[in-house]
């Protein structure tokens, strides 16, 4: 008995030592069964969400579970390639086979210029889908599947949407690497970009050659294929969309005129209400003023036309015997500079004039100051020419404001004598398809090309010598008005238009190329 009780405390019976004792293990007991039970409930848990999170409901209203574990993160902004409005960046469309599916442009994302789109449960800022919009300021950290649900919820519905963003920008990428100016023209049914028909108050009639008379329309079915990229179709609404606020501005010789309008046409087919394109002095010709300006009044938007053949100001001497003779002078920029010079985009061109036989044998006729040059090389003559106006253009343009181009030399295709000389281009229905059978590049664009590699501002040379010498079928060539007399029709077979485009045709390619370069561009 003393060994039974030695234990128990002072002042407590066996019987309450033995009721303490069950008390406690009926606690511990209780308490496993707790803990039993939370495991339980938790492996439940877990395996539930997996299952849900791996095997999403077909239901678009859920996306979240859809997406989550999508591919890691997809940046638009990597690369300097936006579009001219800094304030938004609209991936491309990758559709751009049919006319339909470029005007479809309410169906692409939209993603601001600083905007990512992240993994798992990162932050969405200012996307936006078919004009639905988060705004950067309200945009929430997604960090949870009822935040997530709610954030993305009509926003990316799906992993289409972000592949096709991804898709986007690589296609991007591509264009950044690409020469646009190596690559062939290859037959498209899709096109051309706009009808004839639909422009005929705003071309030049030598430049309409359907309406003129010319009997076939394959000339129009070709695009231009660079060989290490796809250029994207030219999208007017987006493009106007793009240059909202802004003035574009041509300047040079018909050549320009020719892109000038074609440019026009483009963008006036993709205007809801025609009326509100206009130009700026109503006129209806375009030959003979020395500028004009088609008003896009919807979007504050510009696009005009300064005529400058030289780049350089035509001048007027006195002779010796009292009367004037023409000169050109080598020092001064055209007279209009101050007019486009703030201009928020400029492409200039000029060569054509350069081959005439003035410029050319360039006797008695080329000027600096008050030096008139007995006698001077037109290569020479020109090099002054593009010096001067490369000098201007670095003391007047704001570098920071305004994006300048210089379009290359186009290509004539006079068979059999110039221009004045009986030379001919009718018979021609099809490009040229061998590469040996284009001309030597002109020594003029390489005197350009050494003027514009040390100029301060950026120029972007649209070199398109290349790809317009494959298209001896693209020319007016008799086709050049309507309803010819019997003499005016000899008359057009001794004087054809191998140099000029007809509309639709080859300029068209020139602005898809200007088109993909604003693209890339993040400059305005």
């Amino acid at each position: 008995m003393a060994d039974a009780t030695k234990y128990v405390p002072i002042g407590v019976s066996s019987n309450n030592h033995f009721a303490t004792d069950l008390k406690s293990i009926f606690s511990i007991l209780k308490a496993r069964k707790t803990v039993t039970f939370a495991y339980t409930f938790t492996l439940v848990f877990v395996f539930v969400t997996v299952f849900l999170a791996f095997s999403p409901s077909s239901n678009a209203s859920s996306p979240w579970f859809t997406n989550i574990f999508s591919s890691s993160t997809t940046t638009l902004d990597s690369h300097k390639s936006q579009f001219i409005n800094k304030e938004t960046f609209k991936a491309p469309s990758l559709v751009n086979t049919t006319q339909t599916s470029v005007n479809s442009s309410q169906d692409v994302v939209s993603v601001p210029k600083n905007s990512t789109l992240q993994g798992n449960s990162t932050t969405l800022k200012g996307v936006s889908v078919k004009n639905q919009t988060l705004k950067s300021d309200e945009a929430k950290s997604v960090s949870s599947s009822d935040s997530a649900s709610s954030a993305v919820k009509g926003v990316v519905s799906n992993n289409h949407n972000v592949s096709s963003s991804r898709e986007d920008a690589e296609w991007l990428k591509s264009l950044i690497k690409c020469d646009f100016f190596d690559g062939k023209w290859v037959k498209d049914d899709s096109y051309p970009l706009y009808d004839s028909d639909s422009c005929t108050d705003f071309f030049d009639e030598q430049f309409n050659c359907i309406r003129n008379g010319r009997p076939d329309k394959n000339y129009q079915k070709y695009k231009w294929k660079p060989k290490g990229c796809n250029l994207p179709r030219l999208d007017g609404r987006r493009m106007l969309d793009m240059l909202r606020g802004k003035r574009l501005v041509f300047v040079g010789d018909s050549l320009n005129r020719n892109m000038w309008e074609s440019l026009i046409c483009i963008l006036r087919n993709a205007v809801k209400d025609k009326s509100r394109v206009y130009e700026a002095n109503g006129r209806v010709y375009f030959r003979g003023e020395a500028s004009y300006s088609f008003i896009f009044k919807d979007y504050d938007f510009t696009v005009e036309l300064f005529v400058s053949p030289f780049l350089v100001q035509e001048w007027e001497m006195p002779d010796k015997n009292g009367t004037k003779k023409e000169t050109l002078r080598l020092d001064l920029v055209g007279r209009s500079s101050d007019r486009y010079k703030d201009a928020d985009i400029i492409v200039f061109n000029t060569g054509h004039w350069w081959t005439h036989d003035k410029t050319s044998k360039g006797e008695d006729y080329y000027q600096e100051g008050s030096h008139v040059y007995h006698e001077l090389n037109v290569l020479e003559a020109f090099r002054k020419a593009i010096t001067t106006w490369s000098r201007w253009v670095d003391a007047n343009v704001n570098r920071s404001k305004s994006m300048v181009f210089f379009r290359g030399y186009s290509a004539s295709h006079f068979s059999g004598g110039q221009w004045n000389s009986g030379g001919a281009c009718d018979s021609e229905t099809a490009p040229i398809d061998n590469e040996k059978y284009l001309n030597e590049y002109p020594p003029k664009m390489r005197v350009l090309e050494k003027v514009l590699k040390y100029m301060k501002t950026h120029v972007t040379y649209l070199n398109i010598t290349r790809m317009t010498d494959f298209r001896k079928d693209g020319h007016p060539s008799i086709f050049r008005k309507q309803n010819l007399s019997t003499e005016e029709k000899k008359s057009a077979l001794i004087y054809q238009d191998c140099s000029h485009w007809c509309l639709p045709g080859v300029p068209d390619a020139w602005n898809e190329v200007l088109y993909a370069k604003l693209l890339m561009s993040n400059e305005i």
